[in-house]
């Protein structure tokens, strides 16, 4: 089986969901094979997260065929609540304090995603899923 990969090196998400994949692709002799988004956006186009969304990563899974079985990504659920509840003080766009409050917001989440090995556990497990035929 195969593993196709959209991402970027300046992604947070791809920082901590990547080298989980890498694990689990080596784990069970998955070939990977990356590809950024950036270069490739009518790849990445075929995977819009809500429709609209550029999201990264995004993880297809190919068999031996290159038919595809399923697609990740780009965040566990678990991981989408907690990243919204860290947006959650975050203002509009036109407000003053909007760039502060982002900034605020990412920092804390780019540093759970550093040291929290329940998150890490949470996209492993979504991931697994992902794989196993329902």
């Amino acid at each position: 089986s195969k593993v196709l990969v959209i991402t970027e090196d300046w992604c947070g998400d791809a920082m901590m969901n990547v080298p989980i994949l890498k694990h689990i692709s080596e784990t069970l002799n998955l070939e990977v094979r990356v590809f950024h988004r950036d270069e490739n956006t009518d790849l990445i186009d075929q995977y819009l997260t809500n429709g609209t969304a550029r999201s990264i990563p995004i993880f297809v899974f190919l068999n031996d065929d290159y038919e595809q079985q399923t697609v990740w990504g780009p965040r566990a659920r678990q991981v989408q609540h907690f990243v919204d509840e860290a947006r959650s003080n975050v203002p509009a766009k036109d407000d003053p304090t909007f760039e502060d409050k982002s900034a605020e917001a990412h920092t804390i989440m780019m540093n759970r995603y550093k040291t929290d090995s329940q998150l890490w556990k949470y996209v492993y497990d979504s991931i697994l899923d992902k794989l196993i035929i329902k």
